[in-house]
């Protein structure tokens, strides 16, 4: 826990943390109020509770911003005057958007206007278009308030969270305009993805057939507790999680002071982990739809909570984990030099 100096007044704590507040605070908001929301299909409460077109991962955008004020605390200088009462009074209008987009959206009818203009747009999920819009709007309301609170190195430094949340938004906007494996791009690692958790589960004494299905691999698993066939898209076997962890570790790599082969060997341990993740998400929702049905509710709150929950708590994990290992190795390094130091040197002989 971060202890601030002594001269740092409580309210200078507050009004430097006023960013992250503008955007708990609608979480908080609509957890709250939980009004009904017809598109999403359940209630704002609830919604908290699904991470596959849900708001989990707009939780865990608050964690990364709070994270990223854990970590670099004191690099982070306001770049606006308390005596300039224009941009003050500007800024404290950018801090109660997500608050009024938040009203606007249960409030004021805009969920059923983005709906419907999707909707007659063609998209096939239509009414999961406003939550990917929200994401969308938070990614860009909160570059916008840390570029104009922080200045650009502000905005460099906080990227971490804008990019997560933009990612998450764009990612629900693909599947909604082209669900069931349709994007080609995300869809192309999912045979190989299928035949690894083909693979395992053989290893764990099931029996896999697997065909190819408008386009998506058709994995059916049997086993001693019964029988399961799910057909695989891209966001069945989490490839939304690989592209996440590519965006979010490279923008927290680029901002470590390491060397490159440090980078790069970070990297692709990471990549290797998330992939065989994604791996056992597969061969998980096979195990419990073997034991409790295909389609039991069981298998469906893993499918839309738990199953990309293994993903993203690796997913903002592994930054934790990157600190650590690079503390102990410069901890190591220091202990090595001072052992080198302490060790008692030949003695040298005079010349006769």
């Amino acid at each position: 826990m971060r202890v601030f100096p002594k001269k740092v007044e409580h309210l200078d704590v507050i009004v430097k943390l006023l960013p992250l507040i503008a955007f708990a605070a609608p979480m908080a908001l609509l957890f709250l109020l939980n009004p009904a929301d017809p598109y999403l299909q359940v209630n704002a409460q609830a919604s908290f509770q699904l991470m596959w077109k849900g708001r989990t991962f707009q939780l865990f955008f608050v964690w990364l911003v709070a994270l990223e004020f854990i970590l670099s605390w004191d690099t982070f200088k306001p770049k606006i005057s308390r005596q300039d009462a224009t941009k003050l009074a500007v800024f404290a209008v950018a801090l109660l958007l997500p608050s009024i987009y938040v009203v606007s959206e249960y409030y004021l009818g805009l969920n059923g206007a983005i709906a419907n203009w999707s909707q007659h747009a063609g998209v096939a999920f239509y009414d999961s278009m406003p939550l990917s819009v929200e994401y969308l709007v938070f990614a860009g309301l909160f570059c916008s308030i840390v570029l104009f609170y922080f200045g650009k190195k502000g905005l460099a430094d906080l990227a971490l969270p804008g990019v997560f949340a933009a990612l998450v938004g764009a990612i629900y906007t693909i599947d909604n305009v082209f669900p069931y494996g349709e994007f080609t791009p995300f869809q192309i690692l999912v045979p190989t993805t299928a035949t690894l958790a083909a693979k395992t589960l053989n290893w764990l004494g099931c029996v896999t057939s697997m065909t190819m299905e408008n386009g998506m691999p058709t994995l059916q698993a049997t086993g001693p507790l019964g029988t399961a066939k799910f057909s695989i898209a891209w966001p069945c076997a989490g490839i939304e999680s690989f592209l996440i962890f590519t965006a979010v570790v490279l923008v927290f790599l680029q901002q470590m002071h390491i060397s490159w082969k440090a980078k790069a060997g970070y990297f692709a341990v990471g990549v290797v982990v998330t992939y065989f993740i994604n791996v056992l998400r597969i061969v998980t929702i096979f195990n419990i739809g073997m034991q409790y049905g295909a389609e039991s509710s069981q298998v469906e709150m893993f499918h839309f909570y738990y199953g990309p929950l293994y993903s993203i708590i690796w997913i903002v994990s592994y930054p934790l984990i990157i600190f650590a290992t690079q503390g102990l190795w410069r901890k190591m390094r220091i202990e090595k030099s001072d052992t080198t130091l302490k060790k008692p040197q030949p003695a040298q002989l005079n010349p006769a």
